[in-house]
């Protein structure tokens, strides 16, 4: 969900004005993809290259996460949407943590839509967490190394039971992943947008899903005609 400080320096405002707008835009889309039938989407809302950032805006942006979960929750209930975390969500502040858990826990019987947070998180840091618990496998007997493979990696990622991403969706223009879901998105068809997250609408995601729709899947192989 990249340009939400471009978004605010075009119109000469602090960069927290465009977290806000940014996070106006997370409902909009949230609301359009459990209209359009998206069963699980994942946002990048806190990468792990996020925390080098000032402390002042990190502290912000935390604050606008905690009110987030916070305000959409009864809408969640509503909507029957399932909230989820991945990451090293532990080093998130710790009431934000709380409240975040309390969430996911009151919405864990849903299955209109699975919402993933990801948090504190990093695709590279994801693959380090699931290699050192493959490594005490091992280590306690319990794992052949010969016995790892592919499925055993997944068994130990993040979020597992989650489907690999049929479509990833790049705001502000940007030409790369950024550590996002490097393990996931091996077959990951991309959408680049110039729209700055806080433009993004439902017309948008429309567009971007028309766009996936002319597209062939082919995973590697060939298509017969």
């Amino acid at each position: 969900m990249d340009g939400n400080g471009r978004w605010a320096a075009a119109r000469g405002l602090p960069r927290g004005v465009g977290h806000r707008a940014g996070a106006q835009t997370v409902r909009r889309i949230v609301e359009a993809c459990c209209e359009l039938g998206v069963r699980a989407l994942t946002l990048y809302a806190f990468s792990w290259e996020n925390r080098e950032r000032p402390a002042e805006e990190i502290h912000e942006l935390m604050g606008l996460l905690d009110e987030f979960i916070r305000r959409e929750a009864p809408s969640m209930h509503e909507n029957h949407v399932r909230l989820r975390a991945i990451g090293r969500v532990e080093l998130l502040p710790q009431e934000v943590t709380a409240h975040l858990r309390r969430v996911i826990q009151e919405t864990s019987g849903y299955d209109r839509l699975t919402l993933t947070l990801a948090l504190s998180y990093g695709g590279r840091q994801e693959l380090v967490d699931a290699m050192r618990r493959v490594a005490r496998l091992v280590r306690e007997g319990r794992l052949q190394p010969e016995e790892i493979d592919e499925a055993l990696i997944r068994r130990h990622l993040y979020a597992p039971d989650l489907p690999d991403p049929d479509l990833l969706i790049r705001t502000s223009g940007e030409q790369r992943i950024s550590n996002f879901l490097l393990w996931q998105l091996s077959y990951t068809e991309l959408y680049v947008t110039p729209k700055l997250w806080p433009d993004f609408s439902r017309e948008d995601l429309l567009e971007a899903f028309v766009d996936y729709e002319r597209r062939e899947r082919r995973f590697g192989r060939l298509v017969c005609q």
